[in-house]
């Protein structure tokens, strides 16, 4: 199911959210419901959740009637918290 839902955000959502500078990616699936964060441009939007409804679920549960819910992901990635713990300890150098 993971595999059709990122097929639909790569071949659907992602070249409408590229008009506007940002994409999407599939964070988890569990339970039916889709968790979706959107990259670029579009990550930090204040109209990031009439996206997800008006043009994300309506792709994903269009393709994938399994999908009961498709939820915006708005949590912080493990890589830009590591990269941001290296900054407070003092671990960037500037080349």
């Amino acid at each position: 199911m993971e595999d059709k839902i990122r097929a639909i955000l790569r071949e659907q959502v992602d070249p409408v959210l590229q008009e506007h500078f940002g994409g999407s990616s599939l964070s988890k699936y569990e339970d039916g419901v889709a968790y979706v964060r959107l990259t670029g441009a579009c990550a930090q939007c204040p109209a990031a959740q009439e996206t997800l409804e008006s043009v994300v679920k309506d792709f994903v549960m269009g393709g994938c009637p399994e999908v009961k819910d498709v939820v915006l992901d708005t949590s912080v990635s493990e890589d830009l918290l590591d990269f941001a713990r290296k900054i407070l300890r003092g671990e960037m150098k500037n080349d």
